[in-house]
């Protein structure tokens, strides 16, 4: 178990590196120096420039496609714990197939416990993350995880905008308790969206329950990949009288068409953090840096200090 007087060193996988520095920064410390060696056939092993022994090492890798930054990170623990590091944390802005949390079908995986299992067997003391899929996701660890809430810098941009009519919006049945702590906190009404799916990736209907006539309505979610629900939602939200649509995302995945989606969507601004680092940028899209709220949760748990002040909703 670490202790205050073990030197903290943060270090950062290839993908997610434009994030790592600015945690780094943040913290006040430079980012640890490590290089990634390539094999002709692809094969790759990452290696510390610098010695960690005794160290809390802190590993920043968020985990979308490829596989590979997935892999990378495992490989970024193992050699970290054979190099004598005192505790190795996985710092997983986004974790990755969390959306695989239970068997939702017949004969399909259960990525998100595998993915638990895997940095588990690699020999991870600890993992920060934000804004899981799905909360019991931090049951299938057997080690502590300190789960971000994205409301911190969220919160106090909604704040910033000043809307007199505020209505908080669900996307689907499963947002609903996000957006109610939303809601609660935030002291405004609701409105929830019903949809239906003929396969994944592609809504079919929706509709709304709830009124937002006259309303500022932002859409809460965890998520964005294709960007059908959102857009759906938000066309459905300004049809039936809404005077403007936000959303709030933590995770911008923006797949396939998103993009074109949101450009020809209702939308009048979409909230991002960078976890994931966008494709592009767009004039719909904003970003806000969840460097800070991740150095603090660094300091505080490497002083063994309590996290909560982190939590908004």
């Amino acid at each position: 178990m670490s202790s205050p007087t073990s030197p903290i060193k943060i270090f950062s996988g290839t993908a997610s590196h434009y994030l790592a520095r600015k945690i780094a920064d943040s913290f006040g410390t430079e980012l640890g120096k490590c290089s990634l060696l390539r094999f002709s056939d692809g094969e790759f092993q990452p290696a510390f420039d610098e010695s960690v022994r005794g160290a809390e090492v802190f590993i920043v890798q968020s985990t979308f496609p490829p596989s590979e930054n997935l892999f990378e990170l495992l490989l970024m623990i193992d050699a970290a714990k054979r190099a004598s590091a005192d505790s190795v944390v996985a710092v997983i802005p986004y974790f990755g197939f969390a959306r695989q949390d239970r068997k939702d079908r017949p004969r399909c995986s259960i990525g998100a416990k595998l993915m638990a299992n895997l940095l588990c067997a690699a020999g991870v003391d600890r993992v920060m993350t934000m804004d899981l899929h799905a909360d019991p996701i931090q049951g299938f660890f057997d080690v502590p995880v300190d789960h971000m809430h994205a409301s911190a810098i969220f919160v106090p941009y909604l704040k910033s905008l000043n809307l007199d009519n505020m209505v908080i919006a669900a996307p689907d049945m499963g947002g609903t308790k996000r957006a109610n702590a939303y809601a609660r906190f935030l002291e405004t009404d609701m409105v929830i969206g019903y949809k239906l799916r003929k396969k994944a990736n592609v809504v079919s209907e929706m509709k709304l329950i709830g009124d937002v006539q006259d309303k500022d309505v932002v859409i809460v979610d965890d998520m964005v990949d294709t960007a059908g629900t959102i857009c759906i939602a938000s066309d459905l939200i300004c049809g039936m009288g809404a005077r403007s649509v936000r959303v709030i995302c933590t995770h911008p995945v923006l797949s396939g068409p998103a993009y074109e989606r949101i450009e020809n969507s209702a939308i009048t601004e979409m909230i991002v953090t960078d976890t994931i680092p966008l494709r592009a940028p767009h004039p719909k899209i904003k970003v806000l840096s969840v460097a800070d709220v991740f150095a603090e949760v660094i300091r505080n748990v490497h002083n063994h200090e309590s996290i909560s002040g982190n939590f908004l909703v």
